[in-house]
């Protein structure tokens, strides 16, 4: 036999061989792929402070859960708004006023809430302004974040129309921009929320001072869209109600302003849902707000 096909017949068997070792090994168990959620943040700061301060926390509630969760948020709060009605994030951190429009549609269900009396809007203008009383904000343009923010537009609004004041809002994008356009001057006032003006940077909050303070309603809710696995969610609200136990969990929460994150439930949103506001009027992802 030619010596060029010996070294062939040779070579397939030690492959014959080698294929059936292989076949009496057993075969290693498949390793289960972790579960990935995205995580949507409504917009209220810059997307590199919100980045910063909420993907820690997010992978300590991911690793402690055996999820990955990944952040996600969106340019500004309509597009936010638009992302929720389309069920974009998994799970979703939103003001009182989305949680009820989006827990009809597309079903979103709320699961956790900061730890907390309440949720308050304020109205903000600079410490050497010489306004004392909402009356002088009469027919002043005012900023606020956008028209479906629940503390720091819709409550501020709502109050000062109860009390016979007409301002002109002017919409932002953020409360982080309110804060920069109120402390520039480039409007005499500025609605937000205390934890985020408590969490804007110093030199910009230095220059503010709180001119009025809204009555306290339930705080944003962290909701799951419908299509999450209820054992899933169950595991995120135990590592989230968990953080605070722990000193380094204790530390991820005050990145965010938070003293804690307890179990929730839609009825705990009803005070929202008595006021009757409807201003995004349950929008389809065809319709924008």
């Amino acid at each position: 036999m030619h010596p060029k096909l010996l070294r062939i017949l040779a070579c397939l068997g030690c492959l014959l061989v080698a294929a059936s070792a292989t076949a009496d090994q057993p075969t290693a168990p498949a390793v289960d792929a972790v579960p990935v959620l995205t995580f949507g943040v409504v917009p209220q700061q810059a997307t590199s402070l919100l980045v910063q301060r909420w993907v820690p926390l997010l992978n300590a509630v991911g690793q402690a859960a055996g999820v990955r969760i990944e952040f996600r948020t969106a340019p500004d709060i309509p597009a936010f708004e638009v992302r929720l009605a389309e069920g974009q994030y998994d799970l979703a951190y939103m003001n009182p006023y989305h949680y009820t429009v989006y827990h009809a549609a597309p079903g979103y269900q709320a699961f956790a809430r900061e730890r907390g009396p309440g949720i308050r809007g304020i109205l903000v203008v600079r410490k050497d302004a010489p306004i004392t009383d909402i009356a002088a904000l009469a027919g002043q343009p005012v900023a606020f974040p956008a028209p479906a923010a629940f503390a720091a537009s819709i409550l501020p609004q709502a109050a000062l129309r109860q009390a016979g004041i007409t301002v002109q809002p002017h919409y932002v994008r953020s409360h982080e921009s309110v804060y920069l356009a109120v402390a520039k001057g480039l409007y005499p006032a500025g609605g937000g929320i205390e934890r985020t003006f408590e969490n804007t940077a110093p030199e910009t909050r230095d220059q503010l001072r709180v001119l009025w303070r809204t009555q306290a309603f339930t705080p944003h809710a962290f909701a799951a869209h419908p299509r999450v696995d209820p054992r899933l969610v169950d595991r995120i609200r135990e590592a989230m109600a968990a953080l605070a136990d722990a000193p380094a969990g204790q530390t991820l929460l005050a990145a965010i302003e938070f003293q804690g994150i307890d179990p929730a439930a839609d009825a705990d949103w009803d005070d929202v849902r008595a006021l009757g506001i409807d201003i995004l009027a349950f929008p389809s992802p065809e319709a924008p707000p």
